[in-house]
């Protein structure tokens, strides 16, 4: 008796370890560059957020690696003929992570949830939606006030999640700590400043294609740690590599690169509702620009790699403005606009950056560059979250900010620089970038959005509430035995079809 008893354990012992280590082969160790901020899709704004909501949480619609927007909870849409009414169709058999059902109610309340939840960074993303309407089950109907050219690119990142209404209504504010949402993985635990680990939620209605079991989302802001780690096995992706790391992974048989040239921005913002030169005398804020050569930023600290640029969109985007080029540094005319303005020099400037070593390193080459024109700007590195907060509070006069980008440019602009926006760090006000914004939201003619880029450009360009930099190439790095990776330009993870060998 003894004997089979022994036996039995014995083999239950082997299957559970042989379980664990199944799951131990399909986690997904992913290093991430900062810790994300909430975990709630109407409330969240960091780019590392948006990496795990990739596992977290399905969107209305999504884009494909060439900008197309594809299906997701929507299977299907339409546009009434005046352009104010957008039609959806929502996908049959769609459960979230507790069981819930997802269907065109759901839909209409997480639409209303972004635009009146205390907090929402998603209002201004779809303020021009007037109402919504549950036609049967499945079909929602989206009323506008005006004609909203980009609300379908909106629905492709979070204004486009959709969360419990069970777990919303039960967790209030508290949802972002236990967040329930429609995707392939559910959420598991989160250490602060540390991990955040998900696992297959096995009612997902795409699961046929999700192979991995679990993801442990693993912070680690310096980029040496991050690389050293995947070097030795410890992580089996990582994002942002930094590109002067670039040569020695593409030498490591064990290692691949994955690369696309991002969608949003870095740059500086410049805080207007402060005191002193820089804030109200944009010839202050041209000398600064014409002291900084975005080719040596590019060279010194990004091996060469990522693409200068003056605008919301890079040089090789259609939709930049090629009527105002990048212009070239010149310190002598930088010097002559300060003595124009009577700023007595050296001008002191406070500047604050993020505290990861690419940002500090871009930092330290501006304040070097500046230096020579006759600003002494004070670095202050700080934690991406602290940042945020800075800006929100307008306590700051000088950022290096990064910007992930969006689909349609109205994503890269509005939010920063129409009066009154939610992420209007810069507190810019004007008129005519107002009536610009205007121009280019209620109509989807190419053309006529093409003009109103045009004449944002004029205004903002010679206002200089941001000075435009560079567009990052985003740089992954994997393990050669994970594959089904793609390259996106937002810069996300699929995790649809990824596999651990």
């Amino acid at each position: 008796m003894w004997k089979r008893t022994l036996a039995t354990l014995v083999l239950s012992t082997g299957l559970a370890t042989g379980l664990a280590a199944s799951v131990e082969a399909q986690t997904l160790r992913f290093g991430l560059m900062e810790d994300p901020d909430a975990l709630d899709p109407t409330l969240a704004r960091t780019f590392s957020g948006r990496m795990v909501f990739a596992a977290l949480c399905d969107k209305l619609v999504d884009i494909d690696a060439k900008l197309n927007i594809i299906p997701q909870l929507a299977t299907e849409w339409s546009w009434s003929p005046d352009q104010k009414t957008l039609t959806m169709k929502i996908r049959d058999g769609v459960l979230f992570q507790d069981g819930e059902k997802l269907d065109a109610e759901v839909v209409k309340f997480n639409l209303e949830r972004h635009l009146k939840m205390q907090g929402s960074q998603r209002r201004g993303e779809i303020a021009a939606i007037d109402s919504v309407e549950v036609v049967d089950p499945l079909t929602v109907k989206i009323n506008l006030k005006t004609p909203f050219a980009p609300l379908l690119a909106q629905f492709t990142d979070r204004a486009g999640m959709m969360v419990s209404p069970k777990a919303a209504q039960a967790l209030g504010d508290k949802f972002a700590s236990a967040p329930v949402c429609a995707g392939p993985f559910k959420f598991v635990e989160r250490v602060a400043q540390d991990r955040i680990v998900v696992e297959k939620f096995d009612n997902y209605w795409n699961k046929d294609n999700i192979f991995l079991k679990r993801i442990e989302f693993k912070v680690i802001p310096d980029t040496t740690v991050r690389l050293t780690n995947l070097r030795s096995g410890q992580l089996d992706l990582l994002e942002r590599l930094a590109p002067t790391d670039l040569p020695q992974v593409q030498s490591d048989s064990k290692l691949k690169i994955g690369m696309a040239y991002e969608l949003g921005y870095q740059t500086l913002l410049l805080n207007l509702s402060k005191d002193g030169p820089l804030a109200k005398n944009a010839k202050v804020r041209e000398a600064l620009e014409l002291s900084i050569d975005r080719d040596a930023i590019n060279q010194v600290v990004f091996n060469g790699e990522f693409l200068p640029g003056n605008q919301w969109v890079n040089p090789k985007n259609p939709n930049y403005v090629s009527a105002f080029p990048i212009p070239k540094r010149d310190v002598a005319k930088a010097k002559a606009l300060l003595k124009e303005a009577g700023v007595t020099t050296p001008l002191v400037v406070n500047f604050t950056v993020f505290s990861d070593n690419l940002s500090q390193q871009s930092a330290q080459v501006i304040q070097a560059m500046a230096k020579e024109a006759g600003f002494d700007l004070k670095i202050q590195a700080t934690d991406f979250g602290t940042a945020l907060n800075l800006a929100d509070q307008g306590n700051y006069d000088l950022m290096l900010y990064n910007w992930s980008g969006r689909p349609d440019p109205d994503g890269n602009t509005y939010n920063f620089l129409a009066t009154k926006a939610p992420l209007n760090y810069p507190r810019y006000s004007n008129e005519k970038a107002d009536a610009a914004f205007q121009a280019e939201r209620q109509n989807n003619d190419p053309e006529v959005r093409k003009a109103a880029w045009k004449d944002l450009a004029t205004q903002v360009l010679a206002d200089r509430p941001l000075i435009y930099l560079y567009h990052r190439k985003l740089l992954w790095a994997y393990s050669t035995k994970l594959t089904g990776f793609g390259d996106y330009p937002d810069g996300l993870v699929r995790f649809t079809g990824l596999k651990l060998n």
